[in-house]
């Protein structure tokens, strides 16, 4: 009996640290990514039968005075726009019945609008998640500042790449092959999107500027929620153990959110192109089940800055991988659009059903290779 109940208070456990904030982060970028479908379709003037957050069956909704069902539904995995006209939420197959009806209910249906409304309809929901990342980002650097971590070595880690580089406490770096340093969590960032290539360090030590050659080394550590992690060092800690903020004030803080987008989105191509060349492991790959326990886990620090940078990132991350050119995602659709405007006709529903079916197995497979890397980091399952 102690073993069911304890069972059972566990489970609740997981639900209440777990569950609720992943449901919660998942259904905000899932409903302004939706949103922003939702919103240029209406101003284009189609009629969109249901706006989901979730998929399968409805658990709740209410319908609006312009007959779009909004549901909240059972698996809080996703979630869509489904438009008039469309045989299925993801706008992949044309609904026969609504091919025969006359011009004048036609022009209201998805398939019937141009094919440069179909192209921003698709566009805007990628796009809104990066608006998005962009206010939040904006108001965060308005408010808070933009972390200031002074580049100066502290301490040097024995046997580290650094210590072999000659790297020493005190000095100064300025720049990473090219690219100036502004602070240590830019430095940070340079060595861990390293793909094990040397870097060109500029520092200053005594007054005296020299060039050190470092590569950093791939290190098993644990990641600010005490996770395991595998990433690129050099071996270094910084002067200033607080991290500080420094006020940058409107227009400042503009620029940064340009600058962060930018480096995010870099950053994100890096690691896929480093992935397919084999030189970073694909481990890193995460999926709902790890998104569900950093969630949880930077819930429990109850730390609100924390959480809103965890949201941005999800939301680039939403946005980003929708507008990869992969059939069933909105960047498929798109790239079939473009090519339908170059070729001044749409491609024939053959070609568009059969690559329906290879980005419907694509994603599948992602899915499940995501969900074996997520059992793996949670110790579901043996490495």
């Amino acid at each position: 009996m102690q073993g069911v109940i304890a069972f059972f208070q566990n489970s609740f456990d997981v639900i209440i640290n777990y569950g609720i904030p992943f449901v919660l982060t998942l259904s905000i970028v899932v409903f302004v990514h939706e949103f922003g479908h939702f919103w240029v379709a209406r101003r284009c003037g189609v009629k969109v039968l249901s706006f989901s957050i979730g998929m399968g069956p409805e658990i709740f909704g209410f319908t609006d005075k312009l007959g779009t069902r909004w549901r909240f539904s059972l698996l809080p995995v996703g979630g869509y726009v489904q438009m008039f006209g469309d045989a299925d939420p993801a706008s992949a197959t044309v609904d026969e019945q609504a091919k025969a009806m006359p011009d004048a209910e036609k022009r209201h249906a998805f398939f019937a609008q141009n094919v440069y409304k179909r192209i921003a309809i698709i566009f805007a929901g990628p796009a809104m998640n990066y608006i998005f990342a962009f206010v939040l980002l904006l108001g965060m650097f308005t408010f808070l500042g933009v972390p200031s971590q002074p580049a100066i070595v502290d301490t040097v880690t024995p046997g580290s790449a650094a210590e072999v580089a000659g790297i020493q406490p005190g000095d100064k770096i300025l720049s990473t092959d090219g690219v100036a340093i502004k602070n240590f969590a830019q430095l940070q960032r340079r060595a861990i999107f390293n793909d094990g290539t040397p870097m060109d360090l500029v520092i200053e030590r005594h007054g005296a500027v020299q060039h050190i050659a470092v590569t950093p080394k791939l290190i098993e550590t644990t990641d600010r929620l005490g996770n395991p992690a595998k990433l690129r060092r050099i071996g270094i800690s910084a002067t200033t153990k607080t991290e500080s903020y420094e006020p940058v004030g409107f227009v400042g803080a503009i620029t940064e959110t340009f600058e962060f987008i930018g480096n995010f989105t870099q950053d994100t191509i890096t690691v896929i192109s480093q992935m397919i060349r084999g030189t970073r492991s694909t481990e890193d790959l995460g999926g709902p089940l790890r998104i569900a326990k950093i969630a949880g886990d930077i819930a429990k620090t109850r730390d609100i800055g924390w959480y809103l940078d965890f949201l941005v990132r999800i939301s680039l991350s939403l946005g980003f991988v929708n507008l990869l050119p992969i059939p069933l995602l909105d960047g498929g659709h798109i790239f079939f659009y473009l090519l339908e405007a170059a070729r001044r006709r749409p491609m024939s529903e053959r070609f568009q059903e059969y690559a329906s079916r290879v980005g419907l197995g694509i994603v599948l497979s992602l899915m499940m290779f995501t969900l074996w890397n997520d059992a793996v980091f949670m110790k579901f399952w043996p490495h």
